[in-house]
């Protein structure tokens, strides 16, 4: 059986001010209610620690209360606990949501489809958070959302390349690459530029790049990047970004390293990252000031990827 924290605080009504703010703590950790003032999470759940020190700002705010850890006295009661975390009906409503987002595939626009994909990455990475048993919901909705994400990547990006399962990374020495033809996916979008500026900047000194209508007809000596059967595409869950700024030693970079969370979530989803949103829209902008000419959209987009790298640096420079 499992080990639960149970939780018993006695809150005052007046002032309000930290009846709410343990209120919206407890909220945050996920805690299930078992009666008024009686709190329970199980205690190898993520956010336990969090009750604890719940616990320990009540006492602060001269409240009582008492933490107990406990088991369930039979399978019943057992049962009893874990149904209140049953985040079954959750998963529900967002596979609802995937459903109609699939229904107005056909007639949504590009920027609003992505952004409907984003935002049903975040609600599943919100329920999954405080989902701390997992089941067959969680998966079906996972699969779900992957499905529609393969289903946009068809519609407005076709030949977007499929994750490549392999051992490792291989680890290159940029002095091999020097002057190369590195060919990708004509009218680039978010990973193929960031790759080209990547490449551009920190590992091939006089790049030339090469925008193709079929990838299929690529030329043998050009170095293909970011569809399928490319030299560097994605691996293992990673963006092409990712996988070139590891096989050449610069993932412990910490702008790049920034840069990489970016830009895998405008490519693929996943963990949210605040810059997203304006810096997909500053790429289309590019695509429209450059709609016939992807040399010049590459050398516009070098500016941006510039003042972002460094911006995401200065960050990472910050003490915390």
């Amino acid at each position: 059986m499992n080990s639960w924290l149970v939780l018993t605080a006695s809150l005052p009504t007046s002032p309000s001010g930290l009846r709410v703010r343990i209120w919206r703590s407890l909220k945050a950790t996920g805690c299930a209610t078992l009666r008024d003032g009686v709190y329970i999470l199980p205690a190898q759940a993520p956010t336990a620690p969090w009750l604890w020190r719940i616990e320990q700002a009540i006492r602060e705010g001269g409240a009582e209360a008492h933490m107990l850890e406990v088991k369930a006295r039979d399978a019943a009661q057992e049962a009893q606990f874990l149904a209140l975390f049953d985040r079954a009906e959750q998963y529900a409503d967002l596979a609802q949501a995937i459903k109609e987002a699939r229904k107005a595939l056909a007639r949504a626009a590009e920027p609003d489809t992505r952004k409907t994909l984003r935002t049903l990455a975040q609600q599943l990475q919100s329920i999954q958070a405080l989902d701390f048993f997992g089941g067959k919901a969680a998966a079906a909705a996972a699969d779900s959302l992957e499905a529609l994400r393969l289903e946009v990547e068809r519609r407005f990006s076709p030949g977007e390349p499929a994750t490549a399962q392999v051992r490792g990374i291989e680890r290159l020495r940029r002095e091999d690459f020097q002057g190369c033809s590195w060919a990708t996916r004509q009218r680039p979008w978010v990973d193929r530029l960031a790759s080209a500026w990547l490449i551009q900047r920190f590992i091939d000194q006089a790049p030339r790049f090469l925008w193709l209508k079929d990838p299929a007809k690529a030329p043998k000596r050009a170095l293909g990047f970011d569809f399928d059967g490319a030299r560097f595409t994605h691996v293992d869950g990673k963006v092409s970004f990712e996988v070139l700024a590891m096989s050449f030693g610069l993932a412990e970079d910490a702008g790049l390293r920034r840069l990489g969370e970016l830009v895998h979530y405008i490519d693929v989803g996943g963990s949210p990252v605040d810059e997203a949103v304006g810096i997909e829209t500053l790429v289309r902008g590019l695509q429209a000031q450059h709609p016939d000419d992807d040399d010049a959209l590459l050398a516009a987009a070098c500016s941006l990827f510039d003042t972002l790298y460094t911006g995401l640096a200065a960050l990472a420079s910050r003490p915390s």
